[in-house]
């Protein structure tokens, strides 16, 4: 190492030592603000006291209607840093004849928590979350473990499957008519296609002259007198 490097890494380190008295002395002249509690309790529960990001203990998020979201996929379990919950799962008989795991305790340990928040980050269901309820003493070790799953197990109605679309009626299929039916008679004609199709009567020759009328017969019959 160089002296000028040697040099650079002691400036270095009193500047981050600076920085660091710096938070330090913010704090030493800071005013100090003691919750006198239980005398503020009802400040702190009623009033807002308590912010809404404060971790005091895991819990189960449950709807309306007493259903929760969670799987039992143990991704919380396998993301404690300490082990502190426990996912105890159990095999059941579906109606349509299949098995699926689902919960059957879902044991936390608030004294072993660290409240890292890991178990709620990693829940792909968001069924889990951290309560604001800092009132969480107790005078035995075991009362600090708890069974979030507290409500009776519901099973969820299964839908009824969708009816099916009813067929489309098929066509009759076509009755054979009698050939008679079949072969109509040709319509009759109007009066007047009958009168246009009826040729016109040709115009009769001229009536010859009656040969007693003629001139030379009558010169014949003076004769013979």
């Amino acid at each position: 190492m160089s002296i000028k490097e040697y040099f650079k890494s002691i400036f270095k380190g009193i500047y981050s030592l600076l920085q660091g008295m710096q938070v330090t002395g913010k704090e030493l002249v800071t005013k100090k603000v003691t919750e006198q509690y239980p005398e503020n309790r009802n400040h702190l529960l009623h009033e807002g006291g308590i912010p809404e990001r404060f971790r005091a203990s895991l819990e189960f998020i449950y709807d309306d209607e007493g259903y929760h979201k969670c799987i039992a996929c143990k991704s919380c379990e396998r993301n404690c840093p300490n082990g502190t919950i426990q996912v105890i799962t159990k095999m059941v008989d579906l109606p349509n004849g299949k098995k699926k795991m689902k919960l059957d305790r879902y044991m936390y340990d608030l004294g072993s928590c660290t409240f890292c928040n890991l178990c709620v980050l990693t829940c792909p269901t968001a069924a889990i979350r951290f309560s604001n309820d800092f009132e969480q003493s107790t005078f035995e070790r075991e009362a600090l473990v708890k069974q979030l799953n507290y409500l009776p197990e519901k099973e969820k109605p299964v839908p009824a499957p969708a009816p099916k679309p009813a067929p489309a009626p098929k066509p009759a299929p076509a009755v054979a008519k009698p050939a008679e039916a079949q072969a109509k008679p040709a319509a009759e004609p109007t009066p007047q296609a009958k009168s246009a199709e009826e040729p016109t009567p040709q115009e009769k020759p001229a009536a010859a002259p009656d040969a007693d009328k003629s001139p030379d017969n009558t010169e014949n019959k003076e004769n013979k007198q």
